[in-house]
């Protein structure tokens, strides 16, 4: 039996749903909503995914998004060169730029280390990572992946690949909430989480 929406809904459906933490009910409401919407509503939603997927790409450098080869953190000469926060997603530097306690620059993983998801080390921007700390003269990496199982796990890796370099490692303080993710962290909890972070042994 065919579907019961006519083939353009359900197509429509079916892409809304494979989008992260849409369920097939989200799927339907949301395309329920664009079909009520205005053709000039719609068409600028079409444009702007369209737009950012031509214009869009990841700095050459951390990995944050950008519409040029760099993005404004590492282009900025005011930002400390010697310091790199590690995040797992271009959302958490937000996050950190939004305590105004940090003057670094940054790294972007791309995720974190799953190994229920099949997602190693080798599937993260870690060899990258390794690459800047022989270029940019790096003296301290700060560890900000997220306070979960997952983050734990990727910052306890990489403290281990980091320390025999003779890179300082630090890890954000505690007060963020276990299980929690960075940029969900409300900015006086995450600048005094970036204030009183610790060395890594």
């Amino acid at each position: 039996m065919a579907g019961v929406y006519a083939a353009p809904v359900q197509d429509l459906i079916d892409e809304l749903g494979r989008l992260p933490g849409i369920g097939p009910k989200s799927a339907q409401r949301i395309a329920f909503h664009l079909l009520k919407v205005t053709a000039d509503d719609a068409g600028r939603l079409a444009a702007a995914i369209t737009t950012v997927k031509e214009r869009i790409r990841f700095c050459r450098r951390c990995f944050n998004v950008t519409e040029d080869e760099e993005c404004g953190y590492c282009a900025d000469p005011r930002r400390d060169p010697a310091l790199v926060c590690v995040v797992e997603d271009p959302r958490d530097i937000v996050a950190v730029e939004r305590t105004g306690e940090y003057r670094g620059r940054y790294h972007v993983l791309g995720g974190a280390i799953n190994p229920l998801e099949g997602v190693g080390p080798d599937q993260l921007r870690v060899k990258e990572l390794y690459a800047r700390l022989g270029s940019e003269g790096i003296d301290e990496v700060i560890l900000a992946t997220n306070p979960n199982l997952e983050g734990e796990a990727t910052a306890m890796y990489l403290s281990r690949q980091l320390k025999p370099l003779g890179v300082k490692v630090t890890r954000l303080a505690s007060g963020l909430p276990v299980g929690g993710d960075l940029e969900y962290a409300d900015e006086l909890t995450l600048g005094r989480a970036l204030e009183g972070r610790r060395e890594l042994e």
